[in-house]
């Protein structure tokens, strides 16, 4: 009964000297309540480290504002529970975000790989006089009358062979294997 008397002096003391800048007022208060603050963060976030991180910033928030605790609305032990409750979880969707940023970079790579390996297969199963065209538009920058003169073709055969080309590259961006495609599963 003597220290449920006590805490809410001891605790208006403390945000008091917290306030006047006291350095020895920080360290009280950490010796007293670090357990707590660490134990529910690594509760939270379930990451030693992160909880220390927690524990550190938790602590610097009270130095720096300890005018943001009123002992008239509760103990600064059920204030600092809150502030690291708040610190913690937030880490938490931090973690979460990153998270869920690198999955869709991973699947982003792997759809990306996906099609330039369709693209590939594509590309080395069409017939070779449209691969030719394709080559020679793309690769050696020629336009379809540069194309038809090197294939020894109408521009109207270029021009055909090219779209023909064109589109069946196109389907590299569908879904599903390529037809009579045999690769690993």
């Amino acid at each position: 009964m003597a220290r449920n008397d006590l805490s809410p002096r001891w605790d208006r003391k403390m945000q008091q000297r917290l306030a006047r800048g006291e350095a020895a007022a920080l360290g009280e208060t950490y010796d007293r309540f670090a357990s707590l603050v660490h134990n529910l963060a690594h509760r939270v976030l379930d990451d030693e480290r992160a909880a220390d991180s927690v524990t550190r910033e938790v602590f610097a928030h009270v130095w720096e504002h300890p005018e943001t605790y009123d002992p008239r609305e509760g103990p600064l032990r059920s204030w600092l529970a809150e502030v690291t409750q708040r610190v913690a979880v937030q880490r938490l969707r931090d973690r979460e975000e990153r998270e869920q940023t690198l999955r869709e970079e991973r699947e982003s790579t792997v759809r990306r790989a996906s099609v330039a390996a369709r693209a590939d297969y594509i590309v080395h199963s069409m017939p070779a006089p449209l691969r030719a065209a394709l080559d020679l538009a793309y690769n050696q920058r020629r336009d379809y009358r540069q194309t038809a003169a090197d294939l020894g073709v109408t521009e109207d055969e270029a021009r055909r062979r090219l779209r023909l080309g064109l589109q069946l590259l196109a389907t590299a961006h569908d879904a599903g294997t390529p037809p009579g495609y045999r690769g690993a599963v």
